[in-house]
């Protein structure tokens, strides 16, 4: 009688499998999804994780890439914002999952931008560029966020018209939120600005603070320390940029261990 063969171990940190809810096409460059959120994951509001697609070649390891969850932490699914690489080694098959297809989900988010890693302050900057708006979308629809500020500014660049349609629906749509409907009213500022077609508002947003254009819109004095807090996401070229106008305003740079006046996120995919 032969023995039954060991059943396979399953490694603690092995990502899960979830299951695409929905996914929704902009343009040729751009798209969004939702997936299915297990009961043990937790994450604060404006972090990113690990996710992929199951290997075609079983014995070869999953491309694994960082994704700032565009949900907030008390939603019951996770959202995601994503561009489209024709050849990148997992967004070329990640841009053509349907609903009920699963994707890979690690089990631990990082990230910092996340409010605890800024000191008090009166107004909260969102500074983003193209996909950099999803940690935003996840604190704009935090609670926490309106309670910690008197106004939370949202900018968002892109190069054309179409690229800020995830951006406006998504603030549009605030107002009817259940939980930060009433709390978006007067507080929150969404600014959008294009690079490549004629716009009321044209230019990267590096320009526009140097200008004083943007402070201009707003109403409101250039950036302080006193009173203004800064999460930057983008390109590493909009980061950079932004974030010597940031020093250079007087603001110091924060993490999760050392609270300051601003943070930066540094995770890409292709």
């Amino acid at each position: 009688m032969t023995a039954a063969a060991a059943p396979a171990k399953v490694k603690p940190n092995a990502p899960t499998a979830e299951t695409v809810l929905e996914v929704e096409h902009y343009t040729d460059r751009l798209f969004s999804f939702s997936i299915t959120r297990p009961a043990a994951f937790r994450f604060r509001s404006g972090e990113f994780v690990m996710i992929g697609l199951p290997n075609k070649d079983p014995s070869k390891k999953p491309i694994m890439r960082a994704y700032s969850i565009a949900s907030p932490s008390w939603d019951e699914k996770l959202d995601f914002f994503s561009i489209k690489v024709a050849d990148g080694p997992l967004t070329s098959e990640l841009q053509k999952i349907k609903p009920g297809d699963k994707v890979l989900l690690a089990k631990k988010s990082v990230g910092t931008l996340v409010l605890d890693a800024l000191t008090p302050g009166k107004r909260l900057y969102m500074f983003s560029t193209g996909t950099g708006i999803a940690p935003f979308a996840s604190l704009m629809r935090d609670p926490d966020t309106y309670e910690r500020y008197e106004k939370v500014i949202l900018t968002h660049t892109c190069r054309q018209r179409a690229e800020l349609s995830y951006g406006l629906r998504l603030t549009e749509s605030l107002k009817d939120d259940p939980l930060v409907g009433e709390m978006v009213d007067g507080k929150l500022a969404h600014i959008t600005s294009l690079t490549r077609e004629e716009y009321p508002l044209k230019g990267r947003i590096t320009t526009l603070i140097e200008s004083g254009k943007l402070f201009e819109e707003l109403g409101v004095e250039p950036l302080n320390r006193e009173t203004d807090r800064v999460m930057i996401c983008g390109s590493m070229d909009m980061i950079n940029d932004t974030k010597k106008l940031c020093e250079g305003f007087g603001l110091i740079e924060g993490s999760n261990s050392k609270p300051a006046d601003f943070v930066v996120e540094k995770s890409f995919v292709g």
